[in-house]
């Protein structure tokens, strides 16, 4: 893995879930995405496009139990695949803030990319699930982001009476918050931190 090469393949296996996962950060959008939970594809195929990251996703879980596994354990090799692409961290901006609006929801993010997982909250959601998609677990799989990926992450939803628009806003505040941080400044050819590592 080079800073021009930031890929990365997750492969995971459990009683749960079986997932194979690839990463590309410099990417273009593009996206094939299989998880079983049509909303929960939708999310991350938004996550990708708006992020302008490569990411393909297979995912066979309990969907019969619920979407708990499923969603936390994408998640957890989403963080994996960008701790993994992200390497040393060298040359990335290292902090962003996104606020997106869908319709009448507003989420915001503020992420820093610090090798250091801290992870809150808050807002709540209006509906208790969209499809097949227990809401909260949005909450729940920019948790699992974060704590893998080794984010300080700060997510809320701030405004909304439709639990799709404020899903979404969520995903799509992520997506370009970690587009923003993640990318290369030209200016630093080091890693963004007085201790020298990440």
């Amino acid at each position: 893995m080079s800073e021009h090469d930031r890929t990365a393949a997750v492969t995971r296996e459990t009683s749960e879930t079986t997932i194979e996962l690839t990463l590309a950060v410099d990417g273009d959008g593009d996206s094939e995405v299989d998880t079983g939970i049509g909303f929960y594809d939708h999310m991350l195929a938004s996550f990708a496009k708006h992020g302008l990251f490569d990411l393909t996703v297979r995912c066979d879980g309990d969907l019969d139990v619920d979407d708990h596994h499923t969603v936390e354990d994408v998640a957890i090799c989403l963080g994996e695949a960008f701790d993994e692409a992200l390497g040393e961290k060298r040359g990335i901006r290292r902090y962003a803030d996104r606020r997106v609006p869908l319709d009448e929801a507003v989420a915001s993010v503020v992420v820093d990319v610090a090798g250091r997982p801290y992870y809150e909250f808050s807002g709540e959601f209006s509906q208790e699930s969209v499809g097949e998609f227990t809401s909260v677990m949005a909450d729940h799989f920019a948790l699992s982001l974060a704590h893998n990926a080794g984010l300080t992450l700060h997510a809320a939803v701030e405004t909304g009476d439709n639990a799709h628009h404020e899903v979404e806003a969520l995903f799509k505040a992520l997506a370009r918050a970690l587009d923003d941080a993640t990318r290369l400044d030209e200016r630093r050819s080091d890693t963004p931190s007085t201790k020298g590592e990440l």
